[in-house]
């Protein structure tokens, strides 16, 4: 079986924990580029930790699991998993802030709040966390395994007492390129149901020792063997932006796609100028270059359904995939 390459280990980047002590970040942070851009700010965990408060159960005033809770539970078991790799900090971006102020400063108009009179939370935030010395490559791409999760304080029920909250984790790749991620359904857990900061960390290190990277890799080194020509991507296309118009009835029998049309229209806009995935000079591309032009589009969809796009990006690449290998139909092809 085809192995990983192993980088060399640079050790300060490895994350390192001390028994009843908080976490020591790393210098380097997984990366200075988006992963994702729509609606979205980044901040770094330590201003999450000093800086923004942490909501609460109406009903019985318990906290939540905070984001930097989630954050630093998945870096504590993806150190654990991924023991003598290099760990890098984690890239944190965050939307939909909820502002508040302190008691003493209820009555002052908003623009006279001094700094440390107001309060703050998000209610969304996404995160990644890059593990580059276990990489390979794919169409002369570098790939790195990449860690990371979502939460929306939107799907748990705040106004009663303490109960399930809602998370998104995921294990995959990251193309270090353009920092397109990588996730199918594999490495992806995309309605987990916890209460306690126990469950969250056995259900992401289950995920993470489940997640087979190696088979992950090499189906898509398979998407470089396959190509659309222009009139087929063409026709892809037109198909695509079909498909949201649909009748549910019509939608339920063909393959699913969750990308709107201005996402379609930017993966069209890079079939002919994207620098590193574009058309070839006979206009034909290949899957992987398709793939990366979706993943790419896919950076401008909200924290919320970010992942599940992404993991759909891939399933409908591999749909395509298996039509031309197997000769087979396909609605968006015929």
């Amino acid at each position: 079986m085809e192995t990983l390459e192993i980088q060399p280990h640079n050790s300060n980047g490895v994350i390192s924990f001390d028994e009843g002590q908080s976490i020591q970040e790393p210098s380097s942070v997984s990366t200075d580029k988006p992963f994702i851009q729509a609606n979205t700010t980044e901040v770094s965990l330590q201003e999450i930790k000093d800086n923004h408060i942490i909501p609460v159960f109406i009903k019985d005033n318990e906290p939540l699991i905070s984001h930097a809770d989630f954050i630093e539970t998945t870096l504590k078991v993806a150190s654990d998993v991924y023991s003598g790799e290099t760990i890098l900090s984690p890239t944190v971006r965050v939307s939909h802030p909820v502002k508040g102020r302190i008691p003493e400063a209820k009555n002052k108009p908003a623009n006279e709040l001094e700094e440390w009179e107001k309060t703050i939370y998000f209610e969304r935030m996404a995160f990644i966390i890059e593990v580059p010395s276990i990489s390979d490559v794919i169409g002369g791409n570098t790939l790195s395994l990449t860690i990371g999760g979502v939460k929306s304080y939107g799907m748990d029920n705040l106004y009663s007492r303490k109960s399930d909250q809602h998370f998104k984790i995921f294990v995959g790749f990251n193309n270090r390129v353009c920092l397109n991620l990588k996730i199918w359904s594999d490495g992806y857990m995309g309605d987990l149901k916890v209460t306690t900061i126990g469950q969250l960390s056995a259900c992401i290190r289950s995920l993470l020792e489940q997640h087979n990277a190696v088979f992950q890799l090499n189906q898509m080194k398979m998407l470089c063997d396959y190509s659309l020509s222009e009139s087929q991507f063409a026709h892809l296309i037109g198909k695509a932006r079909m498909y949201q118009h649909l009748p549910k009835d019509v939608q339920r029998d063909i393959p699913q796609l969750m990308f709107g049309d201005q996402q379609i229209s930017s993966v069209v806009r890079d079939y002919y100028r994207d620098n590193s995935f574009c058309r070839d000079e006979q206009g034909n591309i290949n899957l992987w270059r398709l793939y990366n032009l979706f993943t790419e589009a896919n950076k401008s969809s909200y924290i919320d359904n970010f992942i599940d796009r992404s993991v759909n990006s891939y399933h409908f690449i591999e749909k395509i995939k298996w039509t031309l290998e197997e000769k087979g139909s396909n609605w968006y092809l015929s």
